[in-house]
Formats: C-alpha cells, sequence, structure tokens
C-alpha cells in the first residue's frame, strides 16, 4: 500500500536507526524521499542511510545541529509557511530526545502551523523496555553533567526519586559515574545497554555495586543507556518537625530561601509547601 503523504506545508519529526538500518519504517522512507527539504544533524552521516535504503532526495540535505538550530529555527517557519513538507531527522532516533529538534519544533507549533511526526526508534524507550526494571512511570535525564557538582545535584534529587532513571553517559565517563551511584546507592538495582540493536548489544545487569566494580575491569564502548532503579517514596514528615527545623535555621541567621532549601534537602520534603510554613512561621502565624 502506497503512504498517504501529507499536503499543504508542516515539518515532520522523522526517527531513524539507533542502529540496526531495518528499522527505518516505510512511511519515515516515503518522507525522506518526498520531502521538499530534509535537515540533518550530520549531512554526512545521513547521506549513508539515504545511500542504504536507495533514496535519492529531491532536494539537497541542509545540516541543523545544536549550533545552529536556534538560528535555522525561523527559516524552517517561513519553509512550512510557505507549504513544503520539512523533514527534521538526526543522527540516529528521535529528534529533541537528547538531540537537535526540540527549538525547530517549539518555533513551528508557536507559529500555529502544523507539526506531526513519523514515530520509530529512540534509545531511551528501547533501553527501558529491556532493562527488567519497572517501566510504568519513569524520568529521562538526558545526559548528566561533566562537573563534579551538577552530578552530585542530580543524584541528591534521585534520593527522593520514585520513578525509574534513564540517562545517557559515554564510554569514557561511565565507570566513574557508577562508581560514583554505588558510593550513594550500593544496593539499586541497575541496567547498562550498550549498542542497542548493533552487532554487540549487550545489557549489564545487577546492583550498583556489582554493575560499577564489572564496567571496572574492562573497556566498554559505544552508545550507552543507564536505568536505574527508583529509590523508596519518601516518608511524610510531620509539620512540627519542618516548623522546629525551619525556626532553628532562621533563628541561625539563614535567610527564609536558605532556611527553605536546607529543610528540603533534609528531609526531602516539597519545596512549595515548606515555604508556605516558612513563611507562616515568619509571620508568627503558626500553630
Amino acid at each position: 500500500m502506497t503512504e498517504v503523504l501529507p499536503s499543504g506545508g508542516q515539518l515532520m519529526v522523522v526517527a531513524t536507526p539507533i542502529g540496526n538500518l531495518g528499522d527505518l519504517s516505510p512511511r519515515a522512507l516515503d518522507l525522506l524521499a518526498s520531502a521538499d527539504v530534509v535537515y540533518c544533524e550530520d549531512t554526512r552521516h545521513s547521506r549513508t542511510l539515504f545511500s542504504a535504503h536507495h533514496i535519492t532526495p529531491r532536494h539537497r540535505l541542509l545540516a541543523l545541529h545544536e549550533h545552529n538550530e536556534a538560528a535555522l529555527s525561523l527559516e524552517v517557519v517561513e519553509r512550512v509557511a510557505r507549504g513544503e513538507l520539512v523533514v527534521l531527522i538526526s543522527d540516529a532516533g528521535t529528534p529533541g530526545i537528547s538531540d537537535p529538534g526540540a527549538r525547530v519544533v517549539a518555533a513551528v507549533a508557536e507559529a500555529g502551523l502544523r507539526v506531526s511526526t513519523a514515530p520509530g526508534p529512540t534509545a531511551l524507550v528501547g533501553a527501558l523496555t529491556v532493562s527488567g526494571l519497572a517501566t510504568d512511570r519513569f524520568v529521562m535525564e538526558g545526559f548528566l553533567g561533566r562537573k563534579a557538582g551538577e552530578r552530585a545535584r542530580s543524584y541528591a534529587a534521585w534520593r527522593r526519586e520514585a520513578r525509574t532513571i534513564v540517562f545517557y553517559e559515554s564510554p569514557q565517563r561511565l565507570a566513574t559515574t557508577l562508581a560514583e551511584l554505588a558510593r550513594e546507592f550500593p544496593s539499586r538495582r541497575v541496567a547498562v545497554v550498550r549498542e542497542l540493536t548493533k552487532l554487540h548489544e549487550e545489557v549489564l545487569r545487577g546492583t550498583l555495586a556489582e554493575v560499577a566494580e564489572e564496567v571496572a575491569r574492562r573497556e566498554v564502548l559505544g552508545e550507552i543507556v543507564v536505568v536505574l532503579e527508583g529509590g523508596a517514596p519518601a516518608a511524610a514528615v510531620d509539620e512540627e518537625v519542618l516548623s522546629a527545623a525551619l525556626g532553628e535555621a532562621m533563628a541561625g541567621g539563614a535567610t527564609l530561601r536558605d532556611a527553605v532549601a536546607g529543610v528540603v534537602d533534609a528531609f526531602g520534603v516539597a519545596h512549595r509547601e515548606t515555604y508556605e510554613l516558612a513563611l507562616r512561621l515568619r509571620a508568627g502565624g503558626a500553630t
């Protein structure tokens, strides 16, 4: 059956294979072949994809990456506005998921123009589904920060995160990251998913302590997704305990903001409710 392609101008966000080239859908193939313009994260990489599927683009491929996405957003809006079928792809997976694309989509949508998708491969969902961990509720963290302080803030937030946590990591930093996490949460289960859909696909499962030790013993290469078990939900904290902690902090000279931040971090409670409680305390309205 021949794919019925969209009429009128629109932006199509098209998912491409994360490894196995056979994962490109028939609908995606039709869109790549019929688009008025295809924006690619790396045109050299995308030409390989086109060649493997014997696709001849109607016009030359254009580069749209993290360094020029903001500048090209208006150009994409103008193309869609004048009726062109614009296709956006990244090197692998779904554009906008830790890849360029989110700014362009936002600009086209804000202009009141049509945005749609040909969904397909994404390392995030693929890794989650093979991890063996809970999939009903999860949070995507993208790539962790490079600085130690940034990672420490992420780990602190994860102490109270009950959902499964998914993030990307480079092979060069994987051992360090897992060692840091093992010190924080040694008994939490983790799955390190490597080279998904490719020849050397591998999934390492176990506790953080076990997997960190395994990774430290050998070289790990390729594209990596880490799926981490969530923690136990934070227990409810009595308001009197929070009031005492806030009062002690403010009596010691802390600003209201610093007192709230300290209590939120120490007890794992919601910021908004803690801030409101601090305001009541300061106003003398707490009972």
